[in-house]
């Protein structure tokens, strides 16, 4: 699979065409032509699928599939909640979500219990037993950031995250049911 090369930000002048790689050339130019109408595009899907590779090999090591850590951080911020909220929060299909904590339960991160409140309803809440689970996947994602962050100093970094929640926010304002940039 061919990628294209880094380009320099303070080389950009705003459009695909200007934008220049190490040896002068476009970044279009390696690019796939599928992906040459759209080589942002392209580049955050990259970037995307690579983050996701990356954070599964460490999460793996806490014996965690990716997206568990999303409904572990949720449960440790919002303590116990109804399954069916946490369904909403992680906007993900409720099977995928089922799945998911049957593996939690299994491994005693987390516990389900009845609602006393309606019986018909499940409460999910993290387990005593996940604190260290948690000071782990903290760890991991503090060497996620870090390795993805490397080589940019601080403005740089703020800058990204301020240009990353426009994107967000564009692509957010196109999305039905988007819960909004956080």
């Amino acid at each position: 699979m061919t990628t294209a090369h880094a380009t320099d930000p303070a080389a950009n002048t705003g459009t695909a065409e200007s934008a220049g790689t190490a040896d002068g050339g476009s970044c279009t130019d390696a690019l796939p032509s599928a992906a040459r109408g759209g080589p942002l595009s392209h580049a955050v899907s990259r970037i995307s699928r690579l983050h996701r590779i990356t954070a599964g090999k460490l999460l793996r090591g806490l014996d965690l599939y990716p997206g568990q850590e999303f409904l572990m951080m949720h449960l440790w911020d919002a303590g116990a909640v109804r399954q069916s909220e946490l369904i909403r929060a992680l906007d993900l299909d409720p099977s995928t979500v089922t799945k998911m904590l049957q593996r939690l339960e299994q491994t005693g991160h987390v516990r389900r219990r009845p609602d006393p409140a309606d019986r018909r309803a499940v409460l999910v809440e993290a387990t005593d037993g996940s604190s260290a689970l948690r000071t782990a996947v903290e760890a991991a994602w503090t060497s996620l950031e870090e390795h993805t962050l490397a080589g940019l100093g601080p403005a740089e970094r703020a800058e990204l995250a301020r240009l990353l929640a426009k994107v967000e926010s564009n692509l957010c304002a196109e999305t039905e049911g988007c819960p909004g940039v956080s």
